[in-house]
């Protein structure tokens, strides 16, 4: 069996699979039962001044059938009190030793209020300390969260002001409420830390209700902008690990968070760069269970791969994720309908037809069968047809011969135009 310990900024933990800072780790009651479960890891939900969260503050969208694609909330940070969560916290690490507990911190940006809840924090026997710059809503009107998170300033700053009292790794978690996430990023680097977590959950509106024209979620017929996340996020979130995992000014661990659920995406995740990877969502809608069946999947694919530790398989294939400008404009591949597995939906038709580049005709056989076929020579290989089509194997995109490779940028040389 592979091992899957992790090392994650001198952090150690049993697996890479960890609950991330939200309503999942709101207790010791809670992470001791995840930990019981078998997650490797928990970050505390975000410490700081107590407030008062409102009675209504989460909400969902479903698509197609599918339950809670992605989850809007408008909660808070904790609404207990410091010394509480310091109590729980010490009495988890007792009982788990071996397993990470992280404690996310949130305060006003003042040097004095980072070093007294960094050693508050610490005096309770945590493993390491998550900075919260990434709440969208609530704090950040307060001046804390996403308020500091999209000031590059402000992150180095408060990174540096943690780092001075800290004794324990420092994780700055960022948000995606920003044009440039390796801006903030790069920050952090700057201020001292020593790994950074992404993405904190994006500004959002689930919905408006059509018969009350309330928001959804509404607080006595009023509703406010919350943070999205779950399953709907995570190309999103993947792209950013991604961005700061390939710059090499960004040199600190990452750990990954949105949208992960299952093994695969796990494994995306920490093929993309991430060194661990925090669970929100999924744990919220199907329970703290779920780590089962990532354990186990995640343990056989590195079998499968002939990897003997998750760390092998950590950012294998970020060199391979690069700029538009430097792909190969000479590769090729054309859609090929498998005739013995089609089912004559006519979906890749339409698709095709309407949408994309009219190469795919309907044709009738010899016995006077109705079959779809594609015109190769007019294929570009956009993959809409494989995407629409219902059926596994049906659709196949072969890759044809056409000339040597080239890029955007060696034309762009080669005819002494500007990159652009």
């Amino acid at each position: 069996m592979a091992d899957l310990h992790v090392n994650f900024a001198g952090i150690k933990a049993p697996n890479p699979f960890w609950l991330a800072s939200a309503p999942p780790t709101n207790s010791g009651y809670q992470v001791q039962r995840a930990f019981e479960a078998g997650w490797g890891g928990a970050v505390w939900k975000t410490l700081g001044d107590p407030i008062i969260n409102t009675s209504s503050r989460f909400a969902a969208m479903h698509f197609n059938g599918q339950r809670v694609a992605g989850f809007n909330n408008i909660e808070l940070i904790t609404d207990r009190p410091l010394e509480v969560n310091l109590k729980e916290i010490y009495e988890t690490k007792k009982r788990f030793p071996n397993h990470a507990v992280i404690a996310s911190l949130m305060v006003e940006p003042k040097q004095e209020k980072w070093h007294e809840i960094v050693k508050k924090a610490e005096a309770a026997g945590v493993d390491g300390l998550e900075l919260n710059f990434g709440c969208p809503h609530g704090m950040a009107e307060r001046g804390m969260g996403a308020a500091s998170g999209q000031v590059p300033d402000l992150v180095q700053k408060q990174t540096t002001w943690a780092k001075e009292a800290a004794r324990t790794p420092v994780i700055v978690k960022l948000t995606p409420n920003i044009t440039d996430i390796t801006a903030t990023a790069w920050a952090a680097v700057q201020g001292g830390a020593d790994a950074i977590s992404m993405i904190n959950t994006i500004n959002s509106l689930a919905g408006v209700d059509l018969d009350s024209w309330n928001t959804v979620p509404n607080v006595a017929g009023k509703g406010a902008h919350g943070g999205y996340c779950g399953p709907a996020v995570k190309p999103i979130a993947l792209n950013m690990v991604a961005e700061c995992a390939r710059n090499p000014e960004i040199n600190v661990p990452i750990s990954g968070i949105g949208g992960i659920g299952t093994w695969k995406d796990a494994a995306e995740f920490l093929l993309m760069g991430a060194g661990s990877v925090q669970v929100c969502t999924a744990a919220m809608h199907h329970g703290f269970s779920i780590v089962e069946d990532m354990i186990d999947g995640l343990s056989n694919y590195l079998d499968s791969k002939g990897l003997a530790s998750v760390e092998e398989l950590i950012g294998r294939t970020v060199p391979r994720y690069s700029d538009w400008g430097n792909l190969d404009l000479n590769y090729k591949v054309v859609a090929h309908i498998n005739r013995n597995t089609c089912i004559n939906c006519n979906k890749c038709h339409i698709a095709c037809e309407d949408t994309a580049h009219q190469c795919i005709d309907m044709l009738t056989s010899a016995d006077g069968n109705k079959y779809l076929q594609v015109r190769e020579e007019d294929c570009v290989g956009c993959n809409l047809c494989s995407i629409v089509c219902p059926v596994d194997g049906a659709i196949d995109m072969i890759e044809i011969p056409n000339g040597p490779p080239m890029t955007w940028n060696e034309r762009q040389i080669a005819i002494k135009q500007p990159i652009v």
